[in-house]
């Protein structure tokens, strides 16, 4: 207990000394610390339930239909800078969102793609989430963002994806 207590005694040290030294610094910092803390609940429509996979706390369609879009181009393989950025831009289009809430939404949906493993396992998890959102009314807009990223022909691995997007709409 003592180690413990010595730990801390060094780290609140060190803050006090690093706050004293720069005032300005630290009280911007203390800032910036709450006004992310007060803001992050309202900016992500995410909420992580405890016993449950994390795509089961998605509360924002948004969500739902920016990790389908990037699992459904990492299905083949890493997408290009390129294509990640035509993504953004569909996004910001076609979801009425803001830079800030898509790029938030990318590394939101892009962790959420990461926690099932892989692409191909997590669009048919999340294609059902997304149906139990708002009952299949996002298929046309999930349509309308996956449509553009297409460049030509889809691949097989881009065939089956769209296949179980249809059987998690289906139920």
């Amino acid at each position: 207990m003592h180690i413990l207590i010595a730990i801390l005694t060094a780290v609140g040290g060190a803050i006090w000394w690093w706050a004293r030294m720069n005032p300005r610094e630290a009280i911007d910092t203390a800032s910036d610390l709450a006004t992310t803390a007060i803001n992050a609940p309202r900016r992500i429509a995410f909420r992580r339930k405890t016993g449950q996979h994390p795509v089961e706390g998605i509360d924002d369609p948004r969500i739902a239909i920016c990790a389908i879009a990037q699992a459904f181009l990492e299905v083949d393989g890493l997408p290009t800078q390129e294509t990640r950025d035509q993504l953004h831009v569909l996004l910001r289009k076609k979801l009425r969102c803001s830079e800030e809430e898509a790029h938030e939404m990318e590394v939101l949906g892009r962790w959420l793609m990461t926690q099932c493993d892989e692409p191909i396992y997590a669009i048919p998890r999340l294609g059902k989430r997304l149906y139990k959102l708002d009952d299949g009314r996002a298929w046309d807009t999930l349509q309308d963002v996956l449509q553009p990223l297409v460049l030509g022909e889809l691949s097989q691995g881009q065939i089956n994806a769209i296949d179980d997007l249809r059987l998690a709409f289906k139920k």
